[in-house]
């Protein structure tokens, strides 16, 4: 087995078998945020541990959404005005969610302590540019509606028809308000809102009560891929691109370690682009070239072309993919306006392997697809130092 892969799988084992579980904020999210910087520190680097605080759960803000919804329901025939306000804040907030943007509904439920690890390689020439790889630590709960093929197809076109519904009795609370005759029929009618409501309300209740994952694919190959790159440029540093080699938290709960990173350090980046790492243990590889949950996000096409090329070089057996439904925290690299793109081991027909399922596990790893996904990612950094 190459040396490299070698030491990308005892990464792997470390952080899924002898850490184990590393839900976001949780204390062994933060054994791990501990091993990454050990890892660092034995390297030679002088890692930088970033505190901030997490919500913790990415389910949490759409079960309050769905308690406003179905509030605003209850209240309508006494307060129809107050119940198209609870309707729209929590409509707007929503949206604002799934945008990957600040909203209210997360002022709401507890939050904990997460951290991001990172480490920077300075370039052995004239710093020209700054390359982000990204892999988070921490692992997603294991809910029924991620179990099998079937039940995601069935959540991703139930929660599009149940947003529809809850967009519905938005805008006929709201013309209720214009015309108030209607009022009886507009409740009536949207008592399939409410139904709406409390399945969403089901659904993230029973998310928020499974185990956490072990997550060996998702995402002890990030992570550790991150601290093999670690280990190589200190051997063979770049020639004019400063590295950040960063070990983020709370990815699964809608990116915080990333929002967090991207907010306190954009304004040190010369030149930037973000390669993040996901998945990359069972399928694949392959690169998105299409994420986003609302509105679709697209790497920059310079640097698709560059991931392109080198997908058709030697035997990497590379593919595009689209992450539809989804997104990863190369999204939040993009809303920062920095070029950015996923390499990842999603299946051909973009199912990924394992994913929030409590077969994620360290025995799924495949050394053949580690070693092409290694060799994949290197010759990405290489051409991005040369040519982007």
């Amino acid at each position: 087995m190459d040396n490299k892969v070698g030491a990308w799988l005892r990464h792997i084992e470390q952080l899924s078998v002898t850490i184990g579980a590393r839900g976001s904020g949780t204390v062994d999210e933060q054994k791990a945020a501990e091993y990454c910087e050990g890892e660092f520190k034995a390297m030679g680097y002088e890692p930088t541990v970033e505190k901030f605080i997490s919500q913790s759960s990415v389910f949490r803000p759409h079960l309050i959404a769905a308690v406003a919804f179905s509030t605003a329901y209850a209240i309508f025939p006494k307060m129809p005005g107050t119940a198209f306000v609870v309707s729209l804040i929590a409509l707007i907030s929503e949206v604002q969610e799934l945008l990957l943007r600040p909203n209210l509904l997360r002022l709401f439920g507890a939050k904990n302590l997460s951290r991001n690890v990172f480490a920077k390689s300075e370039p052995f020439g004239n710093h020209r540019r700054d390359l982000i790889l990204m892999g988070h630590m921490d692992t997603q709960r294991t809910p029924m509606i991620f179990s099998s093929k079937r039940w995601r197809k069935v959540y991703a076109v139930w929660s599009n028809v149940a947003m529809g519904l809850l967009v519905l009795q938005t805008v006929l609370f709201g013309a209720a308000l214009i015309w108030p005759a209607h009022s009886k029929l507009i409740w009536n009618v949207t008592f399939i809102s409410l139904l709406a409501a409390m399945s969403l309300i089901a659904i993230t209740i029973e998310a928020d009560s499974t185990p956490f994952t072990r997550g060996a694919n998702d995402n002890a190959t990030g992570a550790g891929l991150v601290l093999t790159f670690a280990e190589l440029l200190k051997k063979a540093p770049l020639e004019g691109t400063r590295v950040w080699l960063v070990c983020s938290g709370s990815e699964e709960s809608l990116h915080e370690g990333a929002v967090d990173f991207f907010k306190r350090h954009k304004k040190e980046f010369v030149d930037p682009v973000t390669v993040n790492f996901e998945m990359l243990g069972c399928a694949g590889p392959s690169y998105i070239a299409r994420e986003g949950l609302l509105l679709p996000l697209r790497p920059d096409r310079k640097l698709l072309e560059l991931v392109e090329g080198v997908g058709r070089e030697m035997d990497f057996e590379v593919y595009p993919s689209s992450l539809t439904g989804g997104c990863t925290e190369a999204s939040d690299s993009i809303i920062n306006g920095i070029p950015a793109i996923t390499l990842i081991g999603l299946e051909r027909d973009g199912f990924a392997p394992h994913w929030h399922m409590p077969s994620d596990t360290f025995d799924k790893m495949d050394r053949d697809t580690l070693d092409r996904a290694l060799r994949f990612a290197e010759r990405v950094v290489m051409k991005l130092d040369k040519l982007y």
